[in-house]
């Protein structure tokens, strides 16, 4: 089963969750982000090689010009590869683990995986930011300390969606974590 809903962002920008459901067991959620407004990247574009312009004609050295011209086209696939996010997806199967995938706008992809038995808990945490955010981590066991948490995992931080957002998808681990619980306890 397969459903999609939109929600915003802190900053009040579009995202789409789409939520798929293999199995009681199984859940993929993928947050995608608006792609790359191209009005914003000739604006970018238009200012550097307007001030490249203006420095070509004070010094009369057309290098001016050409580094503005190379450096645009560097800091734009600097940009795609390393920095914008179009898609993050979290993968949670409650007998093997928990997958996140960042894909970025130059299509290379960034996938973390953590084990089930790492993990301890999902839950939705507060940070200020200016003001109050809302984010997903995923909390993982102490290995010296049983009831200790060794490291604490964000999950969606690109996206960064509102709490509305979150809450379906923490709603949809916890109901997997307990379906994971419940069938490790039994014999």
């Amino acid at each position: 089963m397969e459903d999609e809903r939109s929600f915003s962002d802190i900053r009040g920008g579009r995202l789409a969750l789409q939520r798929r459901y293999y199995s009681p067991s199984c859940r993929e959620f993928c947050l995608s982000c608006p792609r790359l407004s191209l009005r914003s990247l000739t604006a970018v574009t238009c200012t550097v090689w307007l001030a490249a312009y203006g420095l070509f004609t004070l010094c009369e050295n057309s290098m001016i010009l050409s580094a503005a011209i190379f450096i645009t086209l560097l800091g734009l696939l600097g940009y795609l590869h390393f920095v914008k996010i179009d898609q993050e997806t979290l993968l949670i199967i409650d007998s093997l683990g928990i997958q996140m995938t960042s894909s970025y706008a130059s299509g290379k992809e960034s996938t973390t995986f953590i084990e089930m038995g790492k993990v301890k808990d999902i839950v939705i945490n507060e940070a200020i930011y200016m003001k109050v955010i809302y984010y997903l981590c995923i909390l993982l066991k102490d290995p010296v300390e049983p009831h200790g948490i060794s490291q604490v995992v964000p999950v969606f931080q690109s996206a960064k969606p509102r709490l509305d957002c979150l809450i379906e998808v923490y709603r949809s681990c916890q109901e997997i974590l307990a379906h994971q619980k419940a069938t490790s306890t039994s014999p």
